[in-house]
């Protein structure tokens, strides 16, 4: 194959990927908690038995934007968001711990308290689960107090802490459902961090800049037009190579 054609080709498979990218960003762009994906491209020989001959491109999403997403004031009592550094834990749709900054916090019908993608949230007991109650309240330190279903405002349950942590960045990955979780899978789950503290009646929001992922993404578009036209031109020299040699 042309070396041209060869880099155009993939030039142009990798810049849909990178819009695929952006355009994830922008569609949760209004989502709770929500952590940008960065992307990159560069350019990757293609090894074999012998010396690399041809260089592909290749786009990556080699890390996520860590930085707090605005906060935005409900005054719901379930709703909490993080200050500072720190995670939720919750149970992944593996059954696996993993880590979110959504708090839109909510209790099931069979009591689980589950956040708005309807993951189970993890206390120190593993997995919380609120009996019936009167009034619920999350405290600053992620502790959470009812007054059971029935009883005098005096009456107070057992109070069920949340399991809040604060594991290094750098180790975790984002997965493809959002959640994240140690790059290494033999990790063992983080230790609960006594420091993370919540906002009550607050919601943070993604982190998202629409303006700056809309750009990314027309500016990426621009490039897979350009190796488009790279491609039809190396088709159209390579058609009058054929002929001119066909007459001879």
């Amino acid at each position: 194959m042309d070396r041209a054609l060869f880099i155009a080709m993939s030039g142009a498979k990798q810049n849909t990927l990178g819009q695929s990218a952006h355009a994830n960003n922008l569609a949760n762009a209004s989502t709770t908690g929500f952590r940008a994906d960065y992307t990159q491209s560069r350019a990757q020989g293609v090894y074999g038995e012998h010396f690399p001959t041809r260089a592909y491109a290749m786009t990556e999403r080699p890390a996520s934007d860590f930085r707090q997403g605005p906060l935005m004031e409900t005054g719901r009592m379930l709703d909490v968001s993080i200050e500072g550094d720190g995670w939720f834990a919750v149970v992944g749709p593996d059954g696996e711990e993993a880590y979110t900054r959504a708090g839109d916090l909510s209790v099931a019908p069979d009591g689980r308290l589950i956040n708005g993608q309807g993951l189970q949230l993890i206390g120190d007991g593993g997995p919380v689960v609120i009996p019936e109650y009167e009034s619920i309240e999350v405290s600053r330190a992620g502790i959470i107090t009812i007054q059971p279903f029935g009883e005098v405002p005096a009456a107070v349950a057992e109070p069920v802490q949340l399991k809040l942590v604060r594991p290094d960045v750098r180790e975790l990955e984002k997965g493809e459902d959002g959640l994240f979780r140690f790059r290494d899978p033999n990790t063992p789950p983080a230790l609960p961090e006594p420091g993370v503290s919540l906002a009550n009646g607050f919601l943070e929001g993604s982190n998202v800049n629409a303006v700056t992922e809309l750009t990314s993404m027309i500016a990426l578009n621009r490039q897979y037009e350009m190796q488009v036209k790279l491609m039809k031109r190396v088709d159209e020299n390579t058609a009058a190579t054929t002929q001119i040699l066909g007459n001879q």
